[in-house]
């Protein structure tokens, strides 16, 4: 878990809140002493019925095309 100082948080507050919404869990510290913790919500899950209209939504993919473009973008030797 990463330490930021009190000092840190309130300059840089929208930077620390954003690392911690992206889900990395913050120890606030005063003066080297660890007084806080800082973490994200969790957020709420997706209904069922709106995945389903996402997937209908989706492009089509041409599997040999995918497979093709990863071919040229990816080292084959790894």
């Amino acid at each position: 878990m990463a330490e930021v100082s009190i000092r840190d948080l309130r300059n840089r507050g929208g930077d620390i809140v954003e690392r911690a919404e992206r889900g990395e869990r913050l120890t606030i510290t005063r003066a080297g002493t660890p007084v806080a913790e800082l973490s994200g919500l969790p957020t709420a899950p997706v209904p069922r019925e709106v995945l389903i209209e996402r997937r209908r939504n989706l492009p089509a993919v041409d599997p040999e095309r995918l497979r093709r473009d990863l071919d040229a973008l990816i080292d084959p030797s790894v």
